[in-house]
């Protein structure tokens, strides 16, 4: 058994949020400036030269890469044979939170009633994390900054098995096409596929992190990824929604098994700012 004080989680959790609000993944930026060489709109190009712009600076100047700092949204994975000490361990994730808002001057956007009272809990938590066990005896963190402009455009569907391959296709690229300009494209859409109600959600958040160029190893889905970027791309929505061929930089899905009833699709839309760190210790 392997003892793990919480204060190591909270040092790397604040971490992990500073360095996902202050620098872009090399993926995203390279998939950004490559897109500009693309993009036939000049106002898409003077966007997408704005964007890489505006990364440099964050990463240089150690602000935020986007003013919506997002919620604060953690996948963690447990090894079986850790044992924490010293405190809760949820509680330790939430003090990293506040530390990295408070410190980095990152704008808190949590809100402590949904519908009635909405008032703002002053450090960005509670997060919204997503625990797992697994073998070992290390602790594997994924972190997100999820940002509502884009979080508002996704949608969940319950599509007939007989719909098939053409119908998660058409939710994935009709969800896109109603979401217009509203998450800031390009975007990366993330999708789940299959599970249940909740599961599918969650697959298609994870999705949202994962590397843009990376394909399904299933190369029937990574046929659906590319036709549905494709698709999506000609929808003439462009970056910043003033038009072009760049609206999303990717499509990632994650497929599981369901039941025989059922076959339920999630979108999750990320903006271009996927703000998102893993460490681990």
């Amino acid at each position: 058994m392997r003892e793990i004080p919480v204060e190591k989680i909270t040092e790397l959790v604040a971490g992990l949020c500073l360095k996902a609000n202050y620098e872009i993944g090399p993926d995203i930026e390279k998939a950004v400036s490559a897109a500009r060489e693309t993009e036939p709109s000049p106002a898409g190009q003077a966007v997408l030269g704005q964007l890489c712009e505006n990364y440099r600076i964050a990463r240089e100047e150690k602000i935020a890469v986007c003013q919506d700092t997002g919620m604060a949204v953690f996948f963690i994975d447990v090894g079986q044979e850790v044992h924490f000490t010293g405190g809760d361990f949820e509680e330790a994730v939430n003090a990293g939170v506040r530390r990295a808002y408070r410190e980095g001057y990152l704008r808190k956007s949590v809100v402590d009633d949904p519908v009635f009272d909405r008032k703002n809990t002053g450090d960005n938590t509670p997060a919204v994390i997503h625990l797992r066990i697994v073998p070992g005896d290390k602790v594997h963190i994924l972190f997100t900054a999820k940002g509502f402009g884009s979080e508002n455009m996704s949608a969940v569907k319950f599509c007939s098995p007989a719909e098939g391959e053409k119908g998660v296709l058409d939710f994935i690229v009709d969800t896109a096409r109603k979401a217009g300009p509203n998450p800031c494209p390009p975007m990366i859409v993330g999708v789940g596929v299959g599970g249940t109600f909740e599961q599918a959600a969650l697959l298609a958040k994870r999705m949202t992190a994962r590397p843009v160029g990376s394909r399904h190893p299933d190369p029937r889905y990574a046929r659906i990824e590319e036709a549905a970027l494709a698709a999506i791309n000609r929808l003439g929505t462009g970056p910043a929604g003033i038009g072009g061929r760049t609206t999303a930089l990717a499509v990632n899905i994650a497929s599981v098994p369901t039941h025989i009833a059922g076959m339920p699709v999630a979108v999750n839309i990320c903006c271009h700012a996927a703000r998102h760190a893993e460490g681990e210790i």
